[in-house]
């Protein structure tokens, strides 16, 4: 057990020497909101004060509040932080897990793609890695071309998942570009692509960044198409952030950000087949260290 912590305590300083040589602040923002995240594909955790009228969301992401950090000049920023996504059990998930989440202003996408791969070099050693677009990925795998065929993007990502994922990153880390615009999140698009990407070994999704959306009307119509997929699938709507709205109506500085998982890092580091292998504690599915 004591190995096992103490090792994890030198991942997390070796993660934080890495940003202070890189002069990017470390950030500590509230995992408690009163509003959440518009993500269709993300459940969210409800969280209501037995003693008071207190209602708000554990946060899937340090997302919004580290946006309205950069809108309010704070430059660089990172975050070592506890997320919580409700429903999320497995050998690669838990409904608390650890990320490390942090944005580059100025910074380009190739960029911010290698200081990504940088950063899991920390837990996996000097690997090679090599980019390949989303439209390659499933011409490759798949046998077909996701831009041109009337799949929509909740069959894309079944297809994804069960017969692209597993061969990406087998010998070197595989850098998973240029997503279809329909699953843009909050990156910038560049028709017919969105610019963002995902990291993945052995078939294990390790980060996802993007070049950040900046623009408000463009993410308020993107919150109320996102709305429009949760009620589709059953699901509660979300109220945009008053706060994180007012961030992008400030002015949110051309910028990179990225989110990587760094429990899975660490069960890959460690050999483990399943997330819960690296975490200490009586009840795996609920708590960690």
């Amino acid at each position: 057990m004591r190995r096992a912590l103490k090792k994890r305590a030198e991942m997390l300083q070796k993660a934080r020497d890495f940003f202070f040589k890189r002069d990017i602040l470390e950030v500590d923002c509230p995992a408690l909101s009163d509003f959440g995240s518009t993500d269709a594909y993300i459940d969210l955790m409800e969280v209501t004060g037995s003693a008071s009228s207190i209602k708000g969301y554990l946060h899937s992401s340090p997302e919004y509040r580290m946006k309205e950090l950069l809108a309010n000049g704070s430059g660089d920023i990172y975050q070592l932080s506890h997320v919580f996504r409700d429903g999320e059990f497995g050998p690669k998930h838990r409904p608390e897990f650890m990320m490390a989440e942090w944005y580059r202003t100025g910074y380009t996408f190739d960029e911010m793609i290698t200081e990504t791969v940088d950063f899991i070099r920390l837990f996996l050693g000097d690997l090679s890695f090599h980019t390949l677009t989303y439209e390659e990925a499933f011409k490759t795998f798949a046998g077909f071309d996701p831009f041109e065929n009337r799949y929509d993007d909740d069959r894309l990502n079944e297809i994804l998942g069960i017969e692209v994922e597993p061969n990406l990153g087998k010998d070197e880390l595989t850098v998973l570009t240029h997503y279809p615009a329909t699953q843009s999140a909050l990156a910038k698009v560049k028709p017919p692509c969105s610019l963002r990407f995902e990291v993945y070994y052995q078939g294990v999704e390790l980060a996802n960044g993007y070049n950040e959306l900046t623009d408000l009307n463009e993410h308020l119509l993107r919150f109320t198409k996102a709305n429009e997929k949760r009620e589709s699938l059953g699901k509660q709507k979300i109220s945009p952030d008053p706060s994180f709205l007012n961030a992008l109506e400030k002015g949110l500085p051309d910028c990179c950000g990225v989110a990587v998982g760094f429990d899975r890092l660490f069960m890959l580091q460690q050999n483990a087949s399943d997330i819960g292998a690296i975490l200490a504690s009586s009840d795996k599915k609920h708590h960690k260290v």
